[in-house]
């Protein structure tokens, strides 16, 4: 049996964040005023030290990271990305709601029908899940006490939805822009329990 502690950290704002827009594959970097509330949050906030560090390889990501660790090594995994909105990517609200195929996916209950050209829910909690078991089996492997993950809200409420508590939906368990969690995890043979989350 062993015990790890992973930090799940939401990467900074972007102006798809400030305009309400919805951005998952969009590649967006961070925006100015997302870079300087990053600078005040590593003033206020001891982020942890971990021996390995990784992104999900979006620029906004990369770009968190950098900003909160200056030149510390990191590993990209792309199965972290957000969520694949397709047609509906740098769209809000206002520009969607007379279309039927956005009210079809919002009201969707079954999770299986997809943004046009994009993902459905039950698609993208899949690769979230499947993508966080390898994650934890690597660690096991290599035998690493301690990791964080820069990513995006979508996918560490969906981490903590699929593996913690479910009592509260995905949306509920996103931390804010340049906050997170540390989750203590035990592993025992190949199975692993999240036993208590806090946040950062």
């Amino acid at each position: 049996m062993s015990n790890i502690n992973i930090y799940l950290i939401r990467h900074g704002k972007t102006m798809a964040n400030e305009k309400k827009l919805y951005c998952g594959k969009t590649d967006l970097s961070l925006s100015d005023k997302g870079l300087e509330e990053l600078k005040f949050l590593k003033k206020s906030i001891e982020y942890p030290i971990c021996e390995e560090y990784y992104t999900s390889g979006a620029k906004r990501a990369n770009e968190t990271f950098e900003a909160l660790y200056e030149s510390n090594e990191f590993k990209e995994l792309k199965g972290f990305f957000e969520y694949d909105f397709g047609d509906f990517e740098m769209k809000s609200y206002d520009d969607l709601k007379q279309d039927k195929r956005y009210i079809d996916w919002i009201t969707d209950k079954s999770g299986e029908i997809e943004c046009p050209n994009g993902e459905s829910k039950n698609n993208y909690k899949k690769r979230i899940r499947n993508e966080f078991i390898d994650f934890i089996n690597n660690i096991n492997n290599k035998k690493i006490n301690s990791v964080l993950l820069v990513s995006h809200g979508g996918t560490i409420g969906t981490i903590l939805e699929e593996f913690y508590d479910n009592s509260k939906n995905f949306y509920e368990w996103q931390p804010s822009y340049g906050r997170g969690y540390n989750l203590q995890v035990e592993i025992l043979n190949s199975e692993f329990k999240i036993l208590n989350v806090t946040e950062i």
